[in-house]
């Protein structure tokens, strides 16, 4: 009796333990906070854009599924002032207040891991999302355990969520190795780059004109209107243009995490 109640327990939490890992969802964040601007002649604060994070994080973690957080080197992820603005929240004003004592106390998001204990434990999460903000245009893009990762996640078919400027980190994977050649993809748009550059930052970054690169590269790129509610998804990628996205980002996202699970039944 004794033997069968522990071969039991052992099962059950066996069960838990691979439940847990089914449902873990790898966010990779930029820990960037300078952008330099017209060549190094000016320097802009910057970071992880705080509402298509937050969105992102609330709708996957309210559907039942863990996350886990990794940046480069494991530093903290900076957030950028700009996305603070009321104007990217509209009517959810109360989730701006929630997002940013999230990001205060969490546990999770302010012990991140590195990038390279995301590559070991790899296996363990079922999706990946990388959200926008020009800080990734600094670190991750550079970064070359960034390739590694959405290799291996487009080769297992896994969700793979890349949110306004982090479509553009699909560019530094080699084209002769790169997945998503052919596939349809969003990202922000070239209108919404010009305004940001013009009138938010007020000066050009090294790394912009994502759209451009993307179609040169093989990947057959669509968006909508400025400011427009739009995403994409083709398979296992989904992609969004801006900060106003997220309703449409996180339906897709959703979707492709239970096709993804039942092909696991």
């Amino acid at each position: 009796m004794k033997k069968l109640i522990l071969i039991i327990t052992i099962v059950m939490i066996t069960n838990i333990s691979l439940s847990a890992q089914n449902t873990k969802i790898l966010f990779v964040l930029s820990a960037a906070d300078t952008l330099e601007l017209n060549k190094g002649q000016k320097l802009r604060q910057t970071g992880v854009f705080l509402n298509e994070f937050y969105l992102a994080y609330k709708s996957v973690s309210e559907n039942g599924y863990t996350v886990e957080f990794a940046t480069p080197n494991g530093v903290v992820a900076t957030i950028d002032e700009e996305s603070i603005n009321d104007k990217y929240w509209k009517e959810i004003l109360e989730i701006k207040n929630e997002a940013i004592e999230f990001i205060t106390k969490d546990n999770s998001f302010n012990n991140p891991i590195t990038l390279e204990n995301a590559i070991v434990n790899q296996d363990n999460y079922i999706g990946i999302i990388i959200p926008g903000g020009q800080g990734l245009m600094i670190d991750l893009i550079e970064n070359n355990n960034i390739p590694t990762l959405l290799k291996h996640f487009a080769k297992e078919n896994k969700p793979t969520g890349l949110i306004c400027h982090a479509p553009s980190l699909i560019l530094k994977i080699p084209a002769e190795e790169n997945p998503y050649i052919g596939y349809k993809v969003n990202s922000v748009s070239p209108i919404e780059e010009f305004v940001i550059e013009k009138f938010i930052m007020k000066g050009k970054p090294k790394n912009r004109k994502i759209a451009k690169q993307l179609r040169k590269l093989g990947l057959k790129y669509k968006s909508g209107l400025p400011k427009a509610n739009f995403a994409i998804k083709d398979r296992n990628l989904i992609t969004s243009q801006n900060p106003f996205s997220s309703n449409s980002f996180n339906i897709l996202y959703l979707e492709a995490l239970t096709e993804y699970l039942e092909t696991k039944k």
